[in-house]
């Protein structure tokens, strides 16, 4: 799983629910993404320490809101790659 898409797609969660007025947890997050909660924990991580994400509350900075709002509406790459079809050998 590529780290940089994750934090993409974590920014844009994060910054719609923002908008809708809602707030997401660390278990919301791992329901909705289906992705292993300690990838989504460090990255969090990760985003906190870049200062775009506080943590804390789960609230985006302004930097972290602004990036995650340009990437609403926007197609991101797949978190996961599609598995490749084995073929078997005749």
């Amino acid at each position: 799983m590529d780290k940089k898409i994750l934090a993409a797609t974590l920014l844009q969660a994060l910054a719609m629910a923002q908008r809708e007025g809602r707030s997401e947890t660390l278990d919301t997050l791992v329901e909705k993404l289906r992705v292993r909660r300690r990838d989504i924990r460090s990255t969090l991580t990760v985003l906190h320490r870049q200062g775009m994400l506080d943590v804390l509350h789960m609230r985006l900075t302004l930097s972290g809101f602004a990036i995650g709002s340009a990437l609403i509406g926007k197609t991101l790459p797949a978190l996961r790659t599609a598995p490749r079809a084995s073929t078997a050998a005749a």
